[in-house]
C-alpha cells in the first residue's frame, strides 16, 4: 500500500497525520520532531530520503552519515507509526524535469548566499513529500531556521494545505545544536563548536539593550573569527519575513549564523 492511500486510510477512520521529513542520519533532534508531531496528531509518518538535488557539486552527499536500519529502529523506539524510504528514482524518475523555484525567506542572503542551489532543491522535495504524504501536519525544526522559514511560505503560496509546525531546537548539554554533521568534528572542533550559540546568546543580550545592529553583528562575527571559526555569516533579521530589519526594537527578530570548523560547516539561530 503506497503512502498516500495509508495517510488516507486513516483520515477515513478520522486520525489526525503528520509527516515529518528527514535526510536519515538521525539523532533527538530528529526524534523530537516526532515527539512533537505525536502532540498534533494519532498517526505519523517519518521520511527519510537523502535528497541529491539539495547538495552541490563538492558538498557531502556521498559522505552523509547515517545507517537505515539504526534510524529506522530509533524511529521505532519513538512510536513513530510508518517510515516512508523512497529510492532516488522514485522520487526523481528518468523524465523528471520540474522543480519549484522560491524567493521571499529563500533569497534572504544567508544561506541562499553560500548554497545558491539548495532551496530550489528543497523545496521540490518538500512539495513532492507533502504531496505523497497530504498529511495535516508537517514537522520541521527551527535549527534549519530559513527552511523553515521557506517551507512555510511555499505551503502558503501553494495552497498545500498541510499545516507547517516548527519544533524547538534540541541542543547539547553544552549547548551546540544537535545536527548530524556534528559527527563529522575532531574532538578539538567539538569543544570549541558551542561558542556559536554563546556568541549569538550575547549578540541577543546586546539586542535587547538596544545596541546598533551593525556592531553587534560585526563584533560576533570577529569573535567567531577570533575564537578559530571561518565565518559565513552573523546577521539579525526579521523572524518571519527574513528581511533586514529596518525598526529592530519593534519588530521579531531573529539571529541567524553560519560558520565552520575545520571541513565542518555549523549553523545556528535564536529568538531575540
Amino acid at each position: 500500500m503506497d503512502l498516500r492511500k495509508r495517510v488516507a486510510r486513516w483520515k477515513r477512520d478520522g486520525r489526525k497525520t503528520a509527516v515529518v521529513p528527514t535526510m536519515g542520519a538521525l539523532h533527538e533532534g530528529h526524534l523530537s520532531l516526532v515527539d512533537c508531531a505525536l502532540q498534533h496528531a494519532d498517526r505519523v509518518v517519518a521520511t527519510i530520503f537523502l535528497n541529491p538535488t539539495q547538495f552541490a557539486e563538492g558538498e557531502d552527499l556521498d559522505t552523509y552519515p547515517g545507517s537505515l536500519d539504526t534510524d529506522l529502529a530509533m524511529l521505532r523506539k519513538r512510536k513513530a507509526h510508518l517510515a516512508f524510504v523512497p529510492a532516488v528514482s522514485e522520487m526523481y524518475p528518468a523524465a523528471f524535469s520540474t522543480s519549484v523555484s522560491v524567493k521571499g525567506p529563500a533569497a534572504a542572503r544567508l544561506e541562499d548566499r553560500f548554497r545558491p542551489h539548495f532551496f530550489t532543491g528543497v523545496a521540490t522535495v518538500v512539495t513532492k513529500l507533502l504531496n505523497q504524504a497530504q498529511c495535516d501536519y508537517a514537522i520541521f525544526g527551527e535549527k534549519d531556521y530559513q527552511q523553515l522559514m521557506t517551507v512555510t511560505q511555499m505551503a502558503q503560496d501553494l495552497d498545500i494545505p498541510t499545516r507547517i509546525i516548527g519544533a524547538e531546537t534540541i541542543r547539547e548539554t553544552d549547548g551546540l545544536a544537535m545536527s548530524s554533521r556534528n559527527a563529522y568534528l575532531s574532538q578539538e572542533e567539538r569543544d570549541l563548536a558551542p561558542r556559536i550559540h554563546e556568541t549569538l546568546r550575547q549578540a541577543a543580550d546586546s539586542l535587547r539593550d538596544g545596541q546598533a545592529v551593525p556592531g553587534i553583528q560585526r563584533r560576533a562575527r570577529a569573535s567567531l573569527r577570533k575564537a578559530g571559526f571561518k565565518v559565513d555569516y552573523v546577521e539579525a533579521r526579521n523572524a518571519v519575513t527574513l528581511a533586514k530589519p529596518e525598526n529592530p526594537a519593534a519588530e521579531p527578530l531573529r539571529l541567524l549564523a553560519a560558520a565552520w570548523l575545520g571541513q565542518t560547516r555549523l549553523i545556528d539561530n535564536i529568538a531575540v
